[in-house]
């Protein structure tokens, strides 16, 4: 029998100063053999990379789009175009061992597993990136072992909860099966959302630490405006739970995930609120009238302006996307929910830290423990709970 097919992604936005490296890396060793093809999918990039590509790496193929799709939709378009059975996503600013992509689809092959994660270290290698992947119970990844130094704590193959998208391998048939890249993200935690869903559907994902790829972290990241990246970290970690978790958890989490966002965006907003009591009294609930009240409307009020910290905004913003997408979410969770082979109990293992703190102030640390011991939110991380079975 034949090796199946294998198509390695390289997605691209302006990223020309990175491709020499990644591309040279990708096809040492059996990179351009017959079962193997690589494809650049362009963003949109005006930097010339798409001519630079096609001028010094001819073997591989051009996937072209006019505009940034963001790293979901490009994803998506460029698995489509690709012929293999097998798809590896690897990032632009990367550089892979000769063997990484064969030690990363090994298992796909094998049929031990439907999708795979690298071990991810920095460009220089001195450092790890990526050695698992985890999350905390709201919904903030994290990526396992960041900034440690390899060693063979790090060297042993596994479960994780999701495969980084700088570097992961996954089956085309269930990649689409279970729905590809949520297109909704745009970018970022759209790799987590995948994996876990992956896990939900009775799928699995496995690290393998024998495949190696360099990374400059954040390399095209760092190219927005921070404000901008903001509303994605922020929403779509919330459009991640609500999707995933059943009911149960659900119920629980989600009303104490938006309470922390809302404690985070008043940290960042830098309001100052005197302005806003009338003395020290807090009106109850129900004296409140609604924004846009006749007497405010009258007084023009409405109209009066005040200074708030831009990534204060950028939650507000993310937390309107999910407002306004609620009817999206709500479908997309119900097309999952139908279909979930693995209870929580078993996938809550994979979380590795679910009580990992997103700010370091200790009265945030004070006020979450305070929501967890009250919505029973450890009770649902108890020592009991089962390990994943992987059929």
């Amino acid at each position: 029998m034949s090796a199946p097919r294998v198509s390695v992604i390289v997605l691209n936005l302006n990223g020309r100063e990175h491709l020499s490296p990644c591309f040279e890396s990708l096809l040492a060793g059996d990179g351009s053999s017959a079962s193997r093809e690589i494809l650049l999918v362009d963003n949109g990039s005006s930097d010339g990379s798409v001519e630079f590509v096609r001028d010094t790496f001819p073997s591989v193929r051009i996937v072209e789009l006019s505009h940034n799709h963001g790293y979901a939709a490009a994803m998506n378009l460029g698995c489509r175009e690709a012929a293999g059975e097998i798809l590896v996503f690897i990032n632009n600013d990367t550089r892979a061992d000769d063997d990484a992509v064969s030690r990363l689809v090994a298992p796909i092959e094998a049929g031990t597993t439907v999708a795979t994660a690298a071990k991810i270290l920095s460009f220089d290698g001195r450092e790890l990136h990526f050695a698992g992947g985890g999350t905390n119970f709201h919904g903030i990844a994290f990526q396992h072992a960041m900034g440690e130094q390899d060693g063979d704590a790090y060297s042993k193959g596994g479960p994780t909860l999701f495969g980084c998208g700088a570097a992961m391998a996954i089956r085309r048939d269930v990649f689409f099966e279970v729905g590809a890249f949520d297109e909704g993200f745009f970018a970022y935690y759209e790799d987590v959302d995948l994996g876990w869903r992956l896990w939900v559907l009775g799928y699995d994902v496995q690290f393998v630490p024998e495949a190696r790829v360099y990374h400059h972290h954040s390399a095209t990241s760092l190219k927005i405006p921070i404000h901008r990246v903001r509303v994605l970290h922020i929403r779509n970690p919330l459009q991640m739970i609500y999707k995933n978790y059943g009911d149960e958890a659900l119920g629980r989490i989600l009303s104490v995930a938006l309470l922390l966002t809302m404690r985070r965006t008043w940290y960042l907003a830098g309001v100052e609120d005197r302005d806003f009591r009338i003395g020290d009294v807090v009106a109850p609930a129900s004296a409140k009238r609604s924004v846009f009240s006749r007497r405010e409307r009258s007084r023009g009020e409405y109209e009066e302006s005040m200074t708030i910290r831009k990534l204060g905004v950028s939650d507000l913003v993310a937390l309107n996307d999910i407002v306004a997408g609620a009817a999206g979410l709500r479908e997309k969770r119900e097309q999952i929910q139908s279909r979930r082979r693995r209870p929580d109990e078993e996938i809550l293992p994979l979380f590795l830290d679910p009580f990992r703190c997103a700010e370091g102030a200790p009265e945030y640390a004070e006020f979450q423990d305070e929501l967890c011991a009250s919505f029973g939110i450890r009770d649902l991380f108890a020592p009991a709970a089962t390990p994943p079975r992987v059929e």
